[in-house]
């Protein structure tokens, strides 16, 4: 696992995460949502950021790294790490077959799954730090609750990030 993950992380989280995967096992939550989201064939990133030591750009390029096709998400930018950027999750082409990755303040998160709920969206991870009760009790309202991936689990540490360049 990387320094970058580790950081970023809860503890508690790292220290189940790197047992199981030394047993060989993945972690309670990913035998029943990681997998659903990772097969997704498109990932957005709400809160993509244009500086490469932000959380937002290190998801993005955690995605370009494994292969995976990503969209950058964020109102303020044009183009993220080379991609063109959308302005919100409404301008995607095939908005059900995207799994999106929330790195937003906590009362932007509220109004992103407002949102991948009403285009349709059923996999959506908050990644540690933009989660709040409020953005939680909204999945449970707008239906999202049972393939939210929230509480920890860290996108970084489950593809094992080494904040390498694409």
């Amino acid at each position: 696992m990387s320094q970058l993950a580790a950081a970023f992380c809860p503890v508690s989280y790292l220290v189940q995460a790197n047992h199981n995967r030394a047993r060989g096992t993945p972690t309670a939550m990913s035998a029943g949502k990681f997998s659903p989201f990772l097969s997704a064939t498109t990932f957005a990133v709400v809160g993509a950021s244009t500086r490469r030591e932000k959380f937002g750009n290190k998801v993005l390029r955690c995605y370009l790294q494994d292969g995976k096709k990503a969209i950058p998400i964020n109102p303020r930018e044009k183009e993220i790490e080379g991609l063109p950027c959308l302005a919100n999750l409404s301008f995607l082409t095939c908005p059900s077959e995207t799994a999106v990755s929330v790195i937003t303040p906590p009362a932007v998160t509220v109004s992103v799954l407002e949102q991948a709920a009403k285009l349709g969206i059923k996999h959506v991870w908050l990644q540690p730090g933009c989660e709040s009760p409020e953005a939680i009790a909204t999945a449970e309202r707008v239906g999202l609750l049972p393939t939210l991936i929230f509480g920890g689990p860290c996108v970084l540490v489950e593809l094992g990030f080494e904040g390498r360049d694409h």
